[in-house]
């Protein structure tokens, strides 16, 4: 099964953005990702719909922060997300008419749901704050430069 990595890449995007003093486009941030401008787009429109980000048209527009990161959990990107998987595995089949498989559902839907609920507590803990200190304190140990448009290109 495919891993749903839009949560990862949103938080990546979005710490660059926050070591920039001017908006960023579609197009830079796509590189980031590794993805189309539109996806970007897309994702970024679900941000600025939570007041996460703001978008700026014409010469020199793109996307910028319209938060205060210390007020931004990870759980408040993941629900503005549209709250995606969590989990990669998850039951044969949701109404199984076997007794076998009725018992097996009902023990793994527990402990999918345990691990859902401590997972999202987890990103309720961490700031984008937290995450943007971490990458400072990084940054710092490596005595390296920040630069979206150089740190990815290929």
């Amino acid at each position: 099964m495919k891993r749903d990595s839009r949560l990862s890449g949103v938080l990546h995007v979005l710490l660059h953005m926050a070591e920039l003093d001017r908006p960023v486009t579609s197009e830079i941030l796509a590189k980031a990702m590794t993805t189309n401008p539109v996806v970007i787009r897309r994702i970024m429109a679900g941000l600025r719909d939570q007041g996460y980000v703001r978008s700026d048209k014409g010469h020199g527009g793109g996307w910028s922060l319209a938060c205060d990161l210390s007020r931004v959990t990870l759980r408040d990107v993941y629900d503005a997300l549209g709250r995606p998987s969590l989990l990669a595995v998850g039951n044969r089949t949701e109404s199984p008419g076997c007794l076998v498989e009725q018992a097996v559902n009902a023990a793994l839907g527990q402990a999918f749901d345990e691990a859902e609920a401590l997972l999202l507590s987890r990103l309720g803990d961490v700031t984008l704050a937290m995450l943007s200190a971490d990458f400072h304190a990084r940054l710092v140990a490596r005595g390296g430069s920040h630069d979206l448009e150089t740190v990815h290109a290929t």
